[in-house]
Protein backbone atom coordinates (compact mmCIF):
# COMPACT_ATOMS: atom_id res chain seq x y z
CA UNK A 1 0.00 0.00 0.00
CA UNK A 2 0.79 3.10 -0.95
CA UNK A 3 2.45 5.24 2.93
CA UNK A 4 0.71 7.73 2.11
CA UNK A 5 -2.97 7.59 1.22
CA UNK A 6 -5.20 7.17 3.43
CA UNK A 7 -6.79 3.50 3.21
CA UNK A 8 -10.28 2.67 4.27
CA UNK A 9 -10.38 -1.09 5.72
CA UNK A 10 -13.49 -3.04 6.57
CA UNK A 11 -12.77 -5.57 8.75
CA UNK A 12 -16.09 -7.68 9.28
CA UNK A 13 -16.37 -10.11 12.56
CA UNK A 14 -18.48 -12.29 14.53
CA UNK A 15 -16.16 -12.72 17.46
CA UNK A 16 -14.59 -16.13 16.62
CA UNK A 17 -11.20 -16.97 16.56
CA UNK A 18 -10.57 -17.17 13.48
CA UNK A 19 -12.16 -13.35 12.69
CA UNK A 20 -9.77 -12.20 15.57
CA UNK A 21 -6.53 -14.11 13.37
CA UNK A 22 -7.68 -11.63 10.87
CA UNK A 23 -7.66 -7.94 13.04
CA UNK A 24 -4.30 -9.13 13.45
CA UNK A 25 -3.46 -9.76 10.30
CA UNK A 26 -4.97 -6.52 8.59
CA UNK A 27 -3.11 -4.44 11.02
CA UNK A 28 0.42 -6.04 10.14
CA UNK A 29 -0.72 -6.30 6.38
CA UNK A 30 -1.46 -2.52 6.76
CA UNK A 31 1.37 -1.73 9.48
CA UNK A 32 3.37 1.02 7.30
CA UNK A 33 0.01 2.80 6.05
CA UNK A 34 -2.11 5.63 7.47
CA UNK A 35 -5.75 3.43 7.33
CA UNK A 36 -9.35 3.48 8.87
CA UNK A 37 -10.34 0.04 10.21
CA UNK A 38 -14.05 -0.49 9.90
CA UNK A 39 -14.78 -3.53 12.03
CA UNK A 40 -18.30 -4.83 10.83
CA UNK A 41 -20.45 -6.85 12.97
CA UNK A 42 -23.91 -8.31 11.97
CA UNK A 43 -25.93 -8.12 14.59
CA UNK A 44 -28.73 -10.29 13.40
CA UNK A 45 -29.31 -12.34 10.28
CA UNK A 46 -32.13 -11.46 7.69
CA UNK A 47 -35.16 -13.34 9.14
CA UNK A 48 -34.40 -12.00 12.91
CA UNK A 49 -35.24 -8.49 13.75
CA UNK A 50 -32.75 -7.95 16.56
CA UNK A 51 -34.00 -6.85 20.30
CA UNK A 52 -32.60 -4.07 22.00
CA UNK A 53 -31.05 -6.29 24.28
CA UNK A 54 -29.57 -8.00 21.44
CA UNK A 55 -28.30 -4.53 20.15
CA UNK A 56 -26.77 -3.99 23.39
CA UNK A 57 -24.97 -7.36 23.64
CA UNK A 58 -23.37 -7.00 20.13
CA UNK A 59 -22.41 -3.19 21.19
CA UNK A 60 -20.56 -4.56 24.68
CA UNK A 61 -18.47 -7.22 22.22
CA UNK A 62 -17.41 -4.44 19.21
CA UNK A 63 -16.19 -2.09 21.82
CA UNK A 64 -14.36 -4.99 23.97
CA UNK A 65 -13.22 -6.31 20.64
CA UNK A 66 -11.49 -2.47 19.93
CA UNK A 67 -10.19 -2.18 23.69
CA UNK A 68 -8.80 -5.93 22.60
CA UNK A 69 -6.82 -4.67 20.12
CA UNK A 70 -6.06 -0.43 22.07
CA UNK A 71 -4.66 -3.36 24.11
CA UNK A 72 -2.88 -6.70 22.78
CA UNK A 73 -1.60 -5.14 19.60
CA UNK A 74 0.87 -2.92 18.32
CA UNK A 75 -0.33 -0.48 15.76
CA UNK A 76 0.26 2.18 13.83
CA UNK A 77 -0.22 5.61 15.53
CA UNK A 78 -1.80 6.16 11.76
CA UNK A 79 -4.61 3.74 12.03
CA UNK A 80 -7.78 4.69 13.61
CA UNK A 81 -10.83 1.79 14.57
CA UNK A 82 -14.16 1.98 13.85
CA UNK A 83 -17.02 -0.02 14.94
CA UNK A 84 -20.17 -0.81 13.29
CA UNK A 85 -23.58 -2.60 14.11
CA UNK A 86 -25.75 -3.52 11.41
CA UNK A 87 -28.46 -6.30 10.49
CA UNK A 88 -29.66 -8.40 7.52
CA UNK A 89 -27.75 -10.20 5.35
CA UNK A 90 -23.43 -9.78 5.33
CA UNK A 91 -22.89 -9.35 1.55
CA UNK A 92 -26.14 -6.43 1.61
CA UNK A 93 -24.42 -5.01 4.86
CA UNK A 94 -20.67 -5.14 3.39
CA UNK A 95 -21.43 -3.69 -0.15
CA UNK A 96 -23.51 -0.41 1.96
CA UNK A 97 -19.78 0.14 3.99
CA UNK A 98 -18.21 -0.56 0.44
CA UNK A 99 -20.18 2.68 -0.58
CA UNK A 100 -20.41 4.72 2.59
CA UNK A 101 -16.90 4.38 3.68
CA UNK A 102 -15.12 4.24 0.46
CA UNK A 103 -13.58 0.69 1.33
CA UNK A 104 -10.27 0.00 -0.59
CA UNK A 105 -9.98 -3.93 1.11
CA UNK A 106 -11.59 -6.24 3.11
CA UNK A 107 -9.86 -8.39 5.67
CA UNK A 108 -12.43 -11.51 7.20
CA UNK A 109 -11.21 -14.66 8.43
CA UNK A 110 -12.37 -17.96 6.13
CA UNK A 111 -14.53 -19.52 8.70
CA UNK A 112 -16.44 -18.07 11.65
CA UNK A 113 -17.96 -19.44 14.74
CA UNK A 114 -20.43 -21.84 12.98
CA UNK A 115 -18.10 -23.08 10.77
CA UNK A 116 -17.11 -26.75 10.02
CA UNK A 117 -13.30 -28.47 10.26
CA UNK A 118 -14.24 -29.88 7.06
CA UNK A 119 -14.90 -26.43 4.93
CA UNK A 120 -12.13 -24.93 4.80
CA UNK A 121 -14.19 -21.56 3.48
CA UNK A 122 -17.32 -20.38 5.03
CA UNK A 123 -19.93 -19.65 3.21
CA UNK A 124 -19.36 -15.94 4.59
CA UNK A 125 -16.42 -15.73 3.40
CA UNK A 126 -17.36 -17.59 -0.04
CA UNK A 127 -19.96 -15.04 -0.38
CA UNK A 128 -17.97 -12.02 -0.32
CA UNK A 129 -15.53 -12.99 -2.39
CA UNK A 130 -17.67 -14.17 -4.68
CA UNK A 131 -20.68 -11.30 -4.75
CA UNK A 132 -18.93 -8.38 -3.91
CA UNK A 133 -16.30 -5.91 -6.01
CA UNK A 134 -13.86 -5.38 -4.03
CA UNK A 135 -10.41 -6.61 -2.90
CA UNK A 136 -10.30 -9.08 -0.89
CA UNK A 137 -7.52 -10.49 1.96
CA UNK A 138 -9.08 -13.80 3.03
CA UNK A 139 -7.36 -15.25 6.01
CA UNK A 140 -7.13 -18.77 6.74
CA UNK A 141 -7.14 -19.72 10.78
CA UNK A 142 -3.34 -20.85 11.12
CA UNK A 143 -1.88 -18.13 9.04
CA UNK A 144 0.00 -15.95 10.68
CA UNK A 145 1.27 -12.14 8.92
CA UNK A 146 4.88 -12.63 8.07
CA UNK A 147 7.30 -10.21 5.60
CA UNK A 148 5.73 -10.95 2.06
CA UNK A 149 8.55 -11.68 -0.09
CA UNK A 150 7.34 -14.77 -2.08
CA UNK A 151 3.42 -14.27 -3.40
CA UNK A 152 2.00 -16.54 -5.82
CA UNK A 153 -0.32 -15.36 -9.04
CA UNK A 154 -2.52 -18.71 -10.25
CA UNK A 155 -3.85 -17.59 -13.88
CA UNK A 156 -5.42 -19.00 -16.85
CA UNK A 157 -4.09 -15.84 -18.89
CA UNK A 158 -7.62 -15.94 -20.42
CA UNK A 159 -8.86 -12.44 -18.96
CA UNK A 160 -7.69 -9.30 -20.04
CA UNK A 161 -5.88 -7.79 -17.32
CA UNK A 162 -7.00 -3.59 -16.92
CA UNK A 163 -4.47 -1.42 -15.73
CA UNK A 164 -5.89 -1.04 -12.03
CA UNK A 165 -5.81 -4.80 -11.44
CA UNK A 166 -2.06 -4.85 -13.11
CA UNK A 167 -1.51 -1.72 -10.44
CA UNK A 168 -2.65 -3.92 -7.32
CA UNK A 169 -0.65 -6.77 -8.39
CA UNK A 170 2.53 -4.39 -8.72
CA UNK A 171 1.97 -2.39 -5.90
CA UNK A 172 1.83 -5.34 -3.23
CA UNK A 173 5.00 -6.60 -5.07
CA UNK A 174 7.24 -3.37 -5.26
CA UNK A 175 5.89 -2.29 -1.42
CA UNK A 176 7.02 -5.20 -0.29
CA UNK A 177 9.74 -5.60 -2.07
CA UNK A 178 8.72 -9.53 -2.92
CA UNK A 179 8.92 -11.47 -5.71
CA UNK A 180 5.69 -12.53 -7.97
CA UNK A 181 5.52 -16.05 -8.68
CA UNK A 182 3.06 -16.70 -11.79
CA UNK A 183 1.45 -20.10 -11.70
CA UNK A 184 -0.75 -21.93 -14.55
CA UNK A 185 -2.14 -24.91 -14.54
CA UNK A 186 -2.57 -27.05 -17.99
CA UNK A 187 -3.79 -30.32 -19.60
CA UNK A 188 -0.83 -32.07 -20.76
CA UNK A 189 -1.45 -31.96 -24.36
CA UNK A 190 -2.86 -27.96 -24.07
CA UNK A 191 -0.74 -24.92 -25.64
CA UNK A 192 -1.36 -21.34 -25.39
CA UNK A 193 -3.44 -20.02 -27.55
CA UNK A 194 -2.70 -16.59 -29.02
CA UNK A 195 -4.40 -14.61 -26.26
CA UNK A 196 -3.48 -16.46 -23.33
CA UNK A 197 -0.10 -15.77 -25.09
CA UNK A 198 -0.99 -11.95 -24.97
CA UNK A 199 -1.81 -11.56 -21.56
CA UNK A 200 0.93 -13.52 -20.65
CA UNK A 201 3.25 -10.81 -22.31
CA UNK A 202 1.73 -8.59 -20.57
CA UNK A 203 1.67 -9.43 -17.23
CA UNK A 204 5.75 -9.76 -18.31
CA UNK A 205 6.13 -6.83 -18.90
CA UNK A 206 3.83 -4.92 -16.34
CA UNK A 207 5.85 -6.81 -13.71
CA UNK A 208 8.90 -5.33 -15.67
CA UNK A 209 11.85 -5.40 -13.48
CA UNK A 210 10.44 -6.85 -10.48
CA UNK A 211 11.70 -10.29 -9.58
CA UNK A 212 9.00 -12.82 -11.34
CA UNK A 213 8.73 -16.08 -12.87
CA UNK A 214 6.39 -18.08 -14.64
CA UNK A 215 5.61 -21.62 -13.82
CA UNK A 216 3.87 -24.19 -15.46
CA UNK A 217 1.59 -27.32 -13.57
CA UNK A 218 -0.45 -30.20 -15.10
CA UNK A 219 -3.66 -31.15 -13.74
CA UNK A 220 -2.23 -34.60 -12.61
CA UNK A 221 -2.19 -34.58 -8.71
CA UNK A 222 -3.06 -30.67 -8.74
CA UNK A 223 -2.93 -30.11 -5.06
CA UNK A 224 -0.02 -32.16 -4.49
CA UNK A 225 1.33 -30.07 -6.88
CA UNK A 226 0.25 -26.49 -5.52
CA UNK A 227 0.76 -27.77 -2.10
CA UNK A 228 4.39 -28.70 -2.94
CA UNK A 229 5.20 -25.91 -5.03
CA UNK A 230 3.30 -23.72 -1.46
CA UNK A 231 6.33 -25.10 0.78
CA UNK A 232 9.56 -24.80 -1.68
CA UNK A 233 8.50 -21.24 -2.82
CA UNK A 234 7.53 -20.60 1.03
CA UNK A 235 4.93 -18.83 -0.53
CA UNK A 236 3.66 -16.00 1.53
CA UNK A 237 0.26 -14.89 0.01
CA UNK A 238 -1.82 -16.17 -2.84
CA UNK A 239 -3.22 -13.33 -5.18
CA UNK A 240 -5.93 -14.42 -7.62
CA UNK A 241 -8.58 -12.34 -9.78
CA UNK A 242 -12.12 -12.92 -9.21
CA UNK A 243 -12.40 -14.27 -12.71
CA UNK A 244 -10.23 -17.03 -12.38
CA UNK A 245 -12.33 -18.26 -8.99
CA UNK A 246 -14.52 -21.02 -10.57
CA UNK A 247 -10.84 -22.07 -12.40
CA UNK A 248 -9.50 -22.60 -9.04
CA UNK A 249 -12.46 -22.96 -6.77
CA UNK A 250 -12.29 -26.82 -6.30
CA UNK A 251 -8.29 -26.23 -5.51
CA UNK A 252 -8.33 -23.63 -3.41
CA UNK A 253 -11.65 -24.59 -1.38
CA UNK A 254 -12.80 -27.91 -1.96
CA UNK A 255 -9.73 -29.91 -1.86
CA UNK A 256 -10.02 -33.76 -1.80
CA UNK A 257 -6.64 -34.25 0.27
CA UNK A 258 -7.01 -34.06 4.00
CA UNK A 259 -3.19 -34.10 3.65
CA UNK A 260 -3.21 -30.39 1.81
CA UNK A 261 -2.47 -27.48 4.84
CA UNK A 262 -1.92 -24.55 2.15
CA UNK A 263 -5.76 -23.32 2.30
CA UNK A 264 -5.52 -23.34 6.26
CA UNK A 265 -1.53 -21.43 6.22
CA UNK A 266 -1.71 -19.23 3.50
CA UNK A 267 -3.97 -16.06 3.12
CA UNK A 268 -5.20 -15.34 -0.42
CA UNK A 269 -6.25 -11.61 -2.17
CA UNK A 270 -8.94 -11.88 -4.45
CA UNK A 271 -8.56 -8.77 -6.94
CA UNK A 272 -11.69 -7.43 -8.88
Amino acid sequence: MDKQAMANILIPTDFSDNAWNAVEYAIEFFKKSACNFYVLHVCRGPNAKATLEDQKVCKEKLQSLLQKINQDLSYNTKHKFFSIIDEGYLVSSVRKQIDQNHIDFIVMGTRGSSGTVKTPIGSNASNVITKVRCATIVVPENAKYSKLTEIAFPTDFLSVYSVKMLESITNIVESNNASARVLHIKNDTSVLNEDQKRNKELLDAYLGSNEHSFHFLSNAQLENQVQDFVEKRKIDLITMLAKNLNYFEKLLFHPKNSQIKYYTDIPFLVLH
